[in-house]
Order: C-alpha cells, then structure tokens, then sequence
C-alpha cells in the first residue's frame, strides 16, 4: 500500500468519523418544524398577502408632466 493511498484512506476515514457524529433530525419533525414556522410567518410573507401600492418597488412609475 502506498504513502498516498494510506493518506486519502485516513481522509476518508476522518469524514466518515466526522458525518457519523453529526446529530440527525428526523424528517417527520423537520417538516413538522418547517410548517409551524411557515404558519406563524405566513401574514408576514409578502408572497401570499401581496404588496400594498405604496410599498411596491415594482409599480410602474408616474410620470409627471406639466402641460
């Protein structure tokens, strides 16, 4: 076994070590999580209550002209 061969098998070995270690959540709970968050954000969410007029840096722009 070669120098470099010991060297990238040790790397692997590391982050398999490090991935294992990791604490995990189950996906039930995250989505859990996620949705109670999305219902407590939701009349914050611009997405589903919209802009109002005055707010909106996408309106079209008026235009004044003096006659």
């Amino acid at each position: 076994m070669s120098v470099s061969n010991l060297l990238s098998m040790k790397k692997i070995v590391q982050q398999l070590r490090f991935e294992a270690s990791i604490n995990r959540v189950k996906v039930s709970l995250a989505a859990a999580e996620l949705q109670q968050f999305c219902m407590q954000n939701a009349t914050q969410d611009p997405l589903l209550t919209g802009l109002s007029s005055n707010t909106n840096p996408f309106r079209p722009q008026k235009v004044c002209t003096f006659l």
